[in-house]
């Protein structure tokens, strides 16, 4: 293809490559990279392209990752991404996540892609959640990378991402997080760890609301919260109804050998009570759970608070926004751990850890943005037709990425 024939919204690689200008790709041009020229074999974007090219295509590892570029000379040299007869070893690979990509860099930049890839027009919802990347944790120590993270249900996008070191926690990092982001007209949604007065002020002063959930860290409103919906238990065991301040919703899911009743009572009586910035309604869930296999019941009861008001978020809509953001557990950490084997992979030295966990948070973002909700079947079928991963990459979905 000729310059002449490319669209105002692609341009060409070095190599002859052709992509977008908006596509993963582009992005992954900004990278710095530190090597000297000489002895430089390959181009640091390249190298990249094809660690996620492999990861789309199903492999997890540094050298599962060069024994499918080495099988591959032939295709990968076909697409511009390797010289004839020549591939990298496993140690480039291992070299590139280690020592030469900054993790810092890494993330900025693919939280700019990301957001730019946003979908927005409709309410949007930011689970705000951490995880410890396992497979980092150095033989006789019990701490490794731990990474967090604000995720976007539906859309698979890590909006932004930030490593909590062993002198820090969540509710350090978290408010550095938020800064970086749009959150007007945003739901932010957290476990109990983040139910902080100070995070709800800043959230609220950037446009958005929030839902917490209230455990021992808020001792004195948790307690409110259990009295009040404590005492409307007892008064409905007891035969009497509800107060008409509390309003309910209840659902019923079955799945996986299990089935799951939902149900939710929430009041505004503790408002003007409770010192917290911009409570608009308190929360009960209770959750019972019918196992098929031990033919038994769990049940567990949860309590929080929200600015969402009644008008904004009926019971029903709470039930629903706080399903949405177990799906950073689902839809993220899942797919990292048992489809991307991210805790299975031992990447102990250097930055490897963490900058693998970006570079799946990408994998997984890609394949949700384009359709691919099963990532373990579509790693199966790129796999067996990689130019279709490697479209991906070069290409944003239908431009508007």
């Amino acid at each position: 293809m000729d310059y002449t024939e490319l669209a105002p919204h692609q341009e060409v690689h070095q190599t002859g490559i052709i992509y977008d200008l908006k596509s993963l790709f582009a992005t992954l041009l900004r990278v710095t990279d530190p090597r000297h020229a000489r002895g430089k074999q390959y181009p640091l974007e390249l190298l990249l392209v094809l660690i996620l090219l492999a990861k789309l295509c199903g492999e997890n590892t540094p050298t599962g990752i060069a024994d499918w570029v080495t099988y591959r000379i032939d295709a990968l040299a076909a697409m511009k991404l390797l010289p004839k007869n020549k591939a990298p070893c496993h140690m480039t690979y291992r070299r590139v996540l280690q020592l030469i990509v900054s993790p810092d860099e890494l993330e900025r930049l693919l939280s700019e892609y990301h957001q730019s890839c946003l979908k927005t027009g409709t309410e949007l919802v930011f689970s705000l959640d951490g995880k410890t990347v396992r497979g980092t944790i150095p033989t006789g120590e019990t701490r490794g990378t731990h990474l967090l993270s604000l995720y976007v249900p539906g859309q698979g996008l890590v909006l932004m991402e930030a490593k909590v070191d062993q002198k820090k926690n969540e509710i350090v990092v978290a408010p550095e997080i938020l800064k970086q982001v749009c959150l007007t007209g945003v739901i932010v949604i957290a476990d109990a760890m983040h139910t902080q007065r100070d995070t709800s002020q800043q959230v609220l002063q950037a446009g958005g609301d929030y839902v917490w959930v209230a455990k021992g860290n808020q001792a004195r409103t948790l307690w409110a919260i259990q009295k009040l919906f404590v005492h409307e238990a007892c008064n409905l065991k007891n035969g009497a109804p509800l107060s008409k301040d509390i309003r309910t919703a209840e659902t019923v899911n079955k799945g996986h050998g299990r089935r799951e009743k939902r149900t939710l009572w929430a009041s505004t009586e503790l408002n003007d009570y409770l010192d917290w910035p911009g409570v608009a309604q308190v929360f009960r869930i209770e959750r019972v759970i019918w196992h098929e296999k031990y033919r038994g019941y769990t049940r567990q009861v949860v309590y929080g608070l929200t600015s969402l008001s009644p008008e904004r978020a009926s019971p029903k809509k709470l039930l629903a926004l706080i399903r949405q953001y177990w799906e950073i557990e689902t839809g993220l950490h899942y797919r990292r751990d048992v489809t991307l084997k991210e805790d299975a992979t031992r990447l102990t030295l250097g930055n490897a850890g963490h900058i693998m966990a970006i570079l799946n948070n990408a994998v997984i973002g890609l394949c949700l943005q384009n359709g691919f909700q099963n990532l373990a079947q579509a790693r199966r079928l790129f796999n067996a037709k990689p130019e279709l991963a490697f479209d991906l990459l070069c290409f944003a979905k239908t431009h508007s990425c």
